[in-house]
Order: structure tokens, then C-alpha cells, then sequence
């Protein structure tokens, strides 16, 4: 076959899958890639203990080490989509590696919180810029059985990314690599960026999509303002005393991503893409699952924030037991994950509720492990709840994603994917900020175990929240493909 054939696909039309031999080795290239990202959501956890003692770091500078990853990914992500689809998935594929190595290195060798913090930003932009192209490419490069496949195995790459990224940070932190502590966790990215760089440079094939439109930049712009509207007075109202302006601002960043999604697309010149596709918020179905989904990564990403500062600056836990502790969560949701969707084409939309609602009660088994842990806490206590509430999560989310997807127009999955994304990381980094503004001003008046246990009734809520929520979704929850 001609060399040029083998590592190009066309820009033009859907490349028969025998087009490209080498399509398995690229996409096991780009999963590790991927899998960075994916890794480096949950490994950091583990290591903030470390940082706020090394780094005397407050908890408002915790909490954004956490949300600037999460705020400028969700900012980022459905521009950079679109921007693969125009100039090239490679192209910015290749960027968003470089860039995700070059800011790893920024982070381990930042010398005090606010280089770090920066340097997570440009992290989860640049994490942004890398994940859309990957399935972006799999659907290009694969068809029928094949496609199916490949996205299979990214779909349990992804759900043994939590417990890897849990224990990984557990035996990096603790076996204090070159006395690098809290920073190998960063430091380990550096030669996984630079041998995927230059192995997708070689294999990974170009592809675009066909009369792609080029995204709205002022879109992006009002967007990227909106939702740090919302984000940054929730880290910073309570160092400053909630000042008024506080509110306001929260309420405005709302009100202009509803403007966004509602108006946005009309306002929207010829031949540019609207940031919020449009019509999409108008689909009821489209609309619960994306609040669904908002809502359970901001239980999920602050369980885990202040589940790890608990137990190691609380009760003396080393970083590797925390890690290994919080990973028996992910043995939950594995046990579960294969039922979910034969069940949800059974029950609907009553799996979702009931996985929200499995959810809640695992985290209430962690609160009650708490009211009981005056002078320390066994894992064993808390290993049942993490177990239960990881059994709800494979119930929920799994399901959820093809429920969103399944709600909107073909043509215009591409947009909704993003968008459900970018729900995610947004509901995550309020999460942290929420949680962190019951948690870290408790510390000092009632201790590790009162902030934790004063923090798990707002995680409790959202996860009995998305439970409501399911029943606004769909009856049958699950697409016809599944059927």
C-alpha cells in the first residue's frame, strides 16, 4: 500500500475501514493519551494533603488546584472539538499532547500555589484540546463491529481511569521518588506525553470533517466569561465575607449561558457555528440528562476532594491507604456497569433513579462511618459505602450518556457530546467549590471529621437530586441501537 495512503485519511468523505491498516495501533495510541486526562482528574486528590502542607497552600488554593483543571477544560472542550473537524483532528491532537506534557512540567515544578494553579489551567485546556479528537478519529477510521469495539474498550479505559488514577497517586506520593513528594504526580505525565507524541506522529492519521463550519469566537468568549461568572465568586466568596457582588455575579454568569443556549443560535452569523448548538435545550429529555449529569459530578468531584483530606490529615492515613481506600469505589461501579444497560433497556428510566439513588445511600454509609470515627476510622468502615455508592454510578452513568445522546438529531450528536462534556467538568469544579465552602472554613472549630461530616449532606443532595431528575428523562432510556 502507498505509504501516504497508509497515514492519511481523507478530509472529504468516510474512508472505507481497510483504507487505514494501522487504525488499532492509532487508536491504542490516542487512548493512553486520553487516558492522561482521564488519570489526572482523580490522581491529583490523593496528592492535596501533600500540597497544602508543603506548599502551606489555604483551601481556597486547594480548591482551584481542582477547578482550574475542570473550568478551563469545560471551557475549552466544544471549541477545540470543532476546531479538529476544521483544521484537522491530528493537528490539534498533537497540540493538545505537547501542551498537556509542557504544562505537567510547569505543575511539578511550580514553587508556590498560584504557579500551580496556573499551570493546572493550562493543563485542562490543553486536556480539552486532546480528548474530543479521539473519538472524533475513531469514527473515522472504523466502522460497523469495529467501531463498536474501539469504543468499548475507551468506555472501560475510562472506568478503571478513576482507581488507577486513585492508586497511582497513593504509591507515587508515598514512595517520594528523587524527594519529588507531591510533584512526581505531575512528573509522571512528562514521558507518557513525549513517547505518545511522537508514536501519533508517525501512525495517527489526519481526518476533518467535511464543511465544517469554523467555531464562534465570540461565542467562546461570552461562554468562557459566563461560566467563570459562576465559578469564581463560589471559590472566593468565603474568604472575602459573601459580599453582595458575589451573587450578582453568580446570577449573571447563569443567566448568559441560558442566553447562550436559548438565543445564541440565532444571533449566530452565516457559516459559523453556534458555541451551544442550536434547538438543543428546547428537547426536555436533552435538557434533565445534562442537569442530571451536572448534578452528580458536583456530589462526585467533592466527595473526593475532601474525602482524601479527611483521612490523610485527619486520622494520619498515608497517601497510598488513602488512594487505595477511595479506589474500592470504582470496584462498585465495575460490578454493575455491564448490567446497566440490558437493565435500563428493561426499566428505563427507573435504573437511572435507582442508580442515583444507590448513590446517595453509599455516600450516607460514609457520612455514618464519620459520626462514628471520634478516634479514628478503619477502612472496613468506609469501604462498604464507597462499594455501594461505585454499584450506583455504573448504574447511572453509563446509561445517562447514551440517554442524552439518544435525545437529539443525529446530525447534531457532535455538539450534544460536547456539551454534556463540558456539564461534567462545570458540575465538578462547582462541586469542589461548593463543597470546599462548607469544609475547609470548619477545620479549624470542629476538626477533620465535623468539616466532613458538615460537608456530606449537600453531596447527599445531589446525588437524591439526579434521582428526581431521572424521571423527567425519557421512559425508555436507552437508544434503539440497544434494543
Amino acid at each position: 500500500m502507498d505509504s501516504k495512503l497508509d497515514t492519511t485519511v481523507s478530509s472529504t468523505r468516510q474512508i472505507p475501514t481497510a483504507a487505514y491498516q494501522r487504525r488499532w495501533a492509532a487508536a491504542i495510541v490516542m487512548m493512553i493519551a486520553a487516558l492522561m486526562d482521564l488519570i489526572d482528574v482523580t490522581i491529583v486528590n490523593v496528592a492535596l494533603p501533600t500540597i497544602r502542607r508543603d506548599m502551606h497552600a489555604t483551601g481556597t488554593e486547594l480548591e482551584w488546584v481542582i477547578s482550574a483543571y475542570l473550568l478551563a477544560f469545560a471551557v475549552t472542550l466544544i471549541t477545540a472539538g470543532r476546531l479538529g473537524d476544521l483544521f484537522g483532528r491530528k493537528k490539534l491532537f498533537l497540540t493538545g499532547v505537547a501542551g498537556f506534557g509542557l504544562a505537567s512540567l510547569a505543575c511539578a515544578l511550580a514553587p508556590n500555589a498560584g504557579v500551580l494553579i496556573a499551570a493546572r489551567t493550562v493543563q485542562g485546556a490543553a486536556a480539552a484540546v486532546m480528548v474530543p479528537q479521539v473519538l472524533a478519529t475513531y469514527r473515522a477510521i472504523f466502522t460497523g463491529k469495529e467501531r463498536g469495539a474501539v469504543f468499548g474498550m475507551y468506555g472501560a479505559a475510562g472506568g478503571m481511569a478513576t482507581a488507577l488514577g486513585l492508586l497511582l497517586g497513593g504509591v507515587l506520593v508515598s514512595a517520594n521518588i528523587f524527594g519529588w513528594h507531591w510533584r512526581s504526580v505531575f512528573a509522571v505525565n512528562i514521558p507518557i506525553a513525549a513517547a505518545t507524541l511522537i508514536a501519533a506522529a508517525l501512525i495517527v492519521p489526519e481526518t476533518r470533517q467535511p464543511r465544517a463550519q469554523r467555531p464562534g469566537y465570540l461565542g467562546l468568549g461570552l461562554l468562557c466569561a459566563a461560566l467563570v461568572a459562576i465559578v469564581y465568586p463560589l471559590l472566593e466568596g468565603q474568604a472575602l465575607g459573601w459580599p453582595a457582588w458575589t451573587f450578582i455575579v453568580i446570577a449573571a454568569g447563569v443567566a448568559l449561558v441560558a442566553a447562550l443556549a436559548i438565543a445564541g443560535p440565532r444571533l449566530t452569523p452565516r457559516g459559523v457555528a453556534p458555541i451551544l448548538p442550536s434547538g438543543l435545550f428546547a428537547r426536555p429529555a436533552f435538557t434533565a440528562g445534562i442537569a442530571v449529569q451536572l448534578l452528580f459530578f458536583l456530589g462526585l468531584q467533592g466527595v473526593f476532594v475532601v474525602l482524601g483530606l479527611w483521612l490523610q490529615a485527619g486520622f494520619g492515613y498515608s497517601p497510598i491507604k488513602a488512594g487505595a481506600t477511595a479506589a474500592s469505589f470504582s470496584l462498585g461501579a465495575a460490578i454493575t456497569a455491564g448490567l446497566s444497560v440490558p437493565l435500563a433497556t428493561r426499566l428505563g428510566r427507573y435504573i437511572l433513579f435507582t442508580g442515583a439513588l444507590i448513590v446517595a445511600a453509599g455516600t450516607y454509609g460514609l457520612l455514618l462511618a464519620a459520626q462514628h470515627a471520634s478516634h479514628g476510622v478503619s477502612p472496613w468502615q468506609l469501604i462498604p459505602g464507597l462499594i455501594v455508592a461505585g454499584a450506583g454510578l455504573g448504574l447511572l452513568v453509563v446509561p445517562l450518556a447514551n440517554v442524552v445522546l439518544a435525545a437529539v438529531p443525529p446530525g447534531q450528536a457532535g455538539g450534544a457530546s460536547g456539551v454534556f462534556t463540558t456539564a461534567q467538568q462545570l458540575g465538578g469544579a462547582v462541586g469542589v467549590a461548593l463543597i470546599g465552602t462548607i469544609f475547609f472554613p470548619r477545620i479549624a472549630t470542629e476538626g477533620f471529621t465535623g468539616a466532613f461530616q458538615a460537608s456530606m449532606p449537600l453531596t447527599i443532595g445531589a446525588f437524591i437530586g439526579c434521582a428526581l431528575l431521572s424521571l423527567a428523562l425519557p421512559r425508555t432510556a436507552v437508544a434503539e441501537a440497544y434494543e
